[in-house]
């Protein structure tokens, strides 16, 4: 069989098993329903009580860990191959710094005068506008010395290095916090699925989108990138757009994911190396629609573990990830022994 036919079948396979997880996921929660009553909420009509939970709360849920899914795999794939790293993920250029520096000005900055309570009644408007501010300014520095350096590598360090120094400045912010700000702070950065509007969802489905077109537009640069950036230079690629393009789509991605659910850990770094071991190829044109399907499945099999079926207690779904996502890291890191460090 030509590989044609085999990913044809891996693609067949793919969606079958994310289009169960998806199912399971609605159906799996601290309320017990039937398959049948799932199934009538949504495709006809069942009890007011069914639909509510399942077409306000689960589903909603569902669609949430599918893109987050989505979002973070395509991010960490597009980041391992512009800096040739395998353990670049989509928040090495302090995407998610930024985002948490936005956020802890808001719950921690003005926690002589905000409670939880005040919080709440706000909105979680307040939290994500704040987030994606803190991202989107990150971001735009980034972009910048990334026209201003010819070296990704000069790039990649600039951005852990900001990350670092952000992270300082918000531990300094928790120390000097209150008490009950500081844990809704330490909340937030779990990470949660469950908590958007229909509004908040409606957004971030369109900027997703709109960094998922970007990726698309990539393809080629990205595949072209692989030898390098000298190789991809001498085949007549613009590297300098290149890279431009790749860094937007990557920051829009992580700094939407971050600010509407917290930012969550190791499905950017995981799902690409899980993608080209199933598929066995390094070709984006194969990579990214596969990784819509692995990164979705993974990171609803993440919701359906956090759920800790049969109990009303609930994981955050930052620590399932981390399960998950870790060994893959050590995997990877083992495989690739010339590789001395993990950033």
């Amino acid at each position: 069989m030509d590989n044609t036919g085999k990913n044809i079948i891996i693609f067949t396979v793919l969606l079958v098993i994310t289009s169960l997880l998806f199912l399971l996921d609605i159906f799996m929660g601290s309320v017990s329903l039937k398959i049948t009553d799932v199934l009538k909420a949504l495709f006809t009509t069942s009890e007011p009580e069914i639909e509510m939970i399942v077409l306000r709360f689960r589903l909603p849920k569902a669609i949430t860990a599918t893109v987050v899914g989505i979002a973070l795999s395509i991010s960490g794939l597009q980041m391992q191959t512009l800096f040739r790293n395998p353990m670049a993920g989509p928040y090495v250029l302090g995407i998610s710094s930024g985002a948490s520096l936005g956020v802890a000005f808001i719950i921690l900055g003005f926690s002589a005068d905000l409670s939880p309570e005040n919080l709440r009644g706000m909105g979680n408007w307040s939290v994500i506008a704040a987030a994606w501010a803190g991202a989107a300014a990150v971001m735009v520095l980034m972009l910048w010395l990334s026209s201003k350096l010819k070296d990704i590598l000069t790039v990649l360090v600039i951005g852990i290095m900001l990350a670092g120094g952000i992270s300082a400045i918000v531990t300094i912010m928790q120390y000097f916090s209150h008490e009950t700000m500081l844990k809704a702070y330490i909340v937030w950065t779990m990470g949660s699925l469950g908590n958007l509007t229909a509004s908040q969802l409606n957004v971030m489905l369109l900027s997703v989108s709109a960094g998922i077109v970007i990726s698309l537009l990539s393809v080629k640069s990205l595949n072209a990138l692989l030898l390098g950036e000298n190789y991809a230079a001498t085949i007549g690629l613009n590297v300098g757009l290149s890279r431009l393009l790749i860094l937007t789509g990557t920051s829009i991605l992580a700094g939407s994911i971050t600010a509407f659910c917290g930012p969550i850990g190791f499905i950017g770094i995981a799902v690409p190396h899980v993608t080209r071991l199933i598929f066995r190829s390094a070709d984006h044109r194969i990579l990214l629609p596969g990784i819509f399907l692995t990164g979705s499945s993974i990171m609803l099999l993440s919701d359906i573990v956090s759920q800790l079926p049969g109990s009303d207690n609930v994981l955050p779904v930052n620590s399932v990830t981390a399960m998950i996502g870790i060994p893959v890291v050590i995997w990877v890191v083992l495989r690739n022994r010339k590789y001395q460090g993990v950033l």
